[in-house]
């Protein structure tokens, strides 16, 4: 491999002028940050005379910055023996790693196992289940609000919200390292009423107990059991600090309390450790504990050398003025709380000496007009169109608040067939495949239901599926009194007699083929579900990558039982429906995001969320649904998506069943709704870094819509009007 070059900026520089101890890189988006590490990644391991097993040890966030370290890194070493001498791991990597040398000093065996998140889930979706079972109406008083407290809907609605609300909680319980044992003995001395407290430690025991039976920890465990380790023997630590004499940490904006701990404990007081991050893409505190407070007290900690990279090649210059406008706003944001926390701060980018030239009407805020939210899904394809006929080189991104509102901007582009790939939790094509088969199983879980007869002939036609027949024959099928008489006839054969007093008795040809096939699926129905998701597979997809999808699914079925014995096909039905959904993440075989590169997308529209969009850029970048409600600024007027509709007085319950186990370790007295109205600051805070994070993803153009919601209730969010005016004075033209 030839070694690479890399002709430095003087800010870029600075930070290779490092040779050793603690130092701060505060960087900007597009200021080459993972190129610029690489680059003291390469420098140390050639400079720094490491002894035989040493290694420079980088640690990033995620797989895909792992993969990117670790190629760059070798790239500038060049030929020869020299990428032994260093490590690329990740967070949850390198915890893994400390745990697996020592794991009884934690009490795990030395073949123990990492619950996924999906075997993890279904754990805590069982307990939920025992405690309900145990109490139909826990919580309905106490979190309902009146006029749902009798709806079954909503009962329904709030035990699924439960899963989520233990889910979240055991997560973030784990980073505080809070234990059940200890949480429980709090709970029985606690003198206030705390329920969602009380269900949380309870799950919370059952879930430890499930992974005490299979000998397994999840993945905030590793974390937690990793500085457990490190805190259990210092003659262990002092051979980890002895093999990693340089730490050099990525994306440190995102690490939380419990991570940066372990790095700055692996360091030790006088060791060398880089943290290079920017606080002001912090985009997953909502998610986590990981907080951006961590790298700016870093920052300014005594000893510590503190360094910026400000300048960004990536964008055009009124990009980036809009992104330091952002900054501006945010330093005097009108709610004094999310002022108070500076969700943004300088330093403000400047541009490096080869950024993109601004072109014509290269920044566009839709800022005055009014649209659906199909109104805006359909001007933003339009306009699509339109750049990709005229720019097939380039590349383009359509950036979403969610997944669900990424499919369904995929599947306006699928039907209206213009070139592009989704980087969501699945696919159109994946889901598409997942649909067919969730019909499909729906009815075989319910045999005798008319509707889902009709429905799973829909699917079977597939590609026909919405022709005049399809739609004519499935109606007629949903109004069936008897389906048995059409599925397995005895003394009246439905079909025959409707064959018979038909004027067009050619059509009922595809009715006999769907009904052998039903027959055959409802004999199958009785195998293991991967089975019949193969025989129903088999009648019906034909590509290969059809083909390929229904086989992962069959095994993501597969493994979904394995993990829940009890479940039965209607449970499948449900785990299916998931997918079709984009609630679950699946990816189906050949589908590998974790390295995505725009560049091998040009001329493709990109659907992508913001978060996901992180570390990426584009020509040009559509951000899409900048509302108050996918961006709040905490008025009186914003919707929280946190706050589900049927609480009672729009309680987070995540929220405040944190807040109760806080009140539960502190001793505090526990006030309701405090914890909902500190969410929704830290929520708008961290929202303001993610359009942020969108706006810097644009190399050359950049345009923002918005829509008004399901209710047609919601307006532009509140920073699009400074910026509109800042930038180009209010054009409401999509070009």
């Amino acid at each position: 491999m030839q070694r690479v070059k890399f002709i430095p900026r003087p800010s870029q520089a600075r930070v290779l002028e490092y040779s050793g101890g603690k130092m701060g890189v505060s960087a900007v988006p597009g200021s080459g940050k993972t190129t610029t590490l690489s680059a003291l990644a390469a420098k140390l391991v050639r400079e720094s005379n490491l002894q035989r097993g040493q290694q420079i040890l980088i640690v990033t966030l995620v797989n895909s910055a792992r993969s990117k370290f670790d190629q760059t890194v070798r790239s500038f070493l060049g030929e020869g023996n020299l990428g032994t001498l260093y490590r690329v791991r990740t967070l949850h990597g390198l915890a893994n790693d400390i745990v697996s040398e020592r794991p009884g000093l934690v009490g795990l065996s030395d073949d123990f196992q990492i619950v996924d998140e999906f075997e993890a889930k279904a754990i805590i979706t069982d307990a939920v289940a025992a405690w309900f079972n145990a109490r139909r109406d826990f919580g309905v008083e106490e979190y309902l609000s009146p006029d749902h407290q009798q709806k079954d809907k909503s009962r329904w609605q709030w035990r699924e919200k439960a899963t989520d609300i233990t889910l979240e909680v055991i997560q973030k319980a784990k980073d505080f390292r809070w234990r059940p044992g200890e949480l429980h003995d709090a709970l029985t001395a606690a003198t206030q009423s705390l329920p969602l407290a009380e269900m949380c430690v309870n799950v919370y025991e059952s879930y430890q107990r499930a992974l005490q039976y299979r000998g397994g920890v999840d993945f905030q465990d590793l974390i937690r059991l990793a500085l457990d380790v490190l805190e259990a023997s210092p003659d262990y630590l002092a051979t980890l600090q002895r093999r990693w004499p340089f730490i050099l940490e990525d994306e440190a904006q995102d690490s939380s309390q419990l991570q940066e701990q372990i790095l700055r404990k692996l360091a030790g007081e006088a060791g060398n450790w880089v943290r290079v991050g920017d606080p002001n893409q912090a985009i997953y505190e909502t998610f986590t504990t990981a907080s951006p407070e961590y790298l700016r007290r870093f920052l300014t900690e005594p000893g510590v050398t503190a360094c910026e990279l400000p300048e960004s090649g990536r964008s055009a210059q009124r990009i980036m003025d809009t992104a330091n406008h952002l900054i501006r706003w945010s330093l005097k944001h009108p709610n004094s709380l999310i002022r108070a926390r500076q969700p943004l701060a300088p330093p403000f980018i400047k541009a490096a000496d080869n950024n993109p030239p601004d072109a014509d009407n290269n920044i566009k805020f839709m800022f005055d007009e009014r649209r659906s939210s199909d109104k805006e899904r359909e001007d933003v394809a339009k306009s699509v169109r339109a750049w990709l006929q005229k720019n097939p080189e380039s590349t383009v991104a359509l950036l979403l608040p969610t997944n669900a509102n990424g499919a369904k901007m995929g599947e306006l582009l699928q039907a209206q067939q213009i070139p592009h790939v989704e980087v969501l939790r699945t696919t159109t094509s994946t889901r598409e495949v997942a649909r067919t088969l969730h019909h499909i199983a729906d009815f075989l879980a319910f045999p005798t239901d008319a509707g889902k007869l009709g429905k799973a002939f829909v699917a079977f036609m597939r590609d026909e599926r919405e022709s005049a027949e399809a739609v004519e024959i499935a109606n007629q099928l949903k109004k069936l009194k008897h389906v048995e008489q059409f599925t397995a006839p005895r003394d009246k054969d439905w079909l025959l007699d409707a064959r018979n007093s038909s004027s067009e008795p050619e059509r009922f040809a595809l009715l006999e083929q769907f009904r052998t096939c039903v027959q055959r699926w409802q004999n199958a129905a009785l195998l293991p579900i991967d089975q019949l998701v193969l025989t129903i597979s088999s009648d019906l997809f034909k590509e290969p990558a059809e083909i390929a999808t229904a086989y992962s699914i069959a095994i993501h079925l597969r493994g979904f039982v394995e993990t829940n014995p009890e479940f039965r096909l209607p449970d499948c039905v449900v785990e299916l429906g998931q997918i079709v959904r984009n609630n679950r993440k699946f990816t189906g075989l050949g589908e590998d995001d974790d390295q995505f590169d725009p560049t091998s997308y040009k001329g493709q529209a990109v659907i992508i969320t913001h978060h996901k969009a992180k570390g990426l850029e584009w020509d040009r970048v559509y951000l899409m649904s900048v509302n108050n409600y996918d961006f709040p600024s905490a008025d009186a007027n914003d919707q929280f998506q946190s706050e589900s509709y049927f609480a009672r007085d729009n309680l987070n319950l995540s929220a405040e069943a944190l807040a109760q186990l806080k009140a539960l370790k502190t001793g505090d007295a526990y006030r309701e709704g405090e914890a909902t109205e500190q969410a929704r600051i830290e929520y708008c805070s961290e929202r303001l870094r993610l359009l942020y994070v969108g706006i810097t993803r644009a190399k050359r153009e950049l345009i923002v819509t918005w829509n008004t919601g399901k209710k047609a209730d919601l307006f532009a969010a509140r920073p699009l009007a400074y910026l509109n005016a800042a930038i180009n004075g209010g054009d409401d033209d999509v070009r």
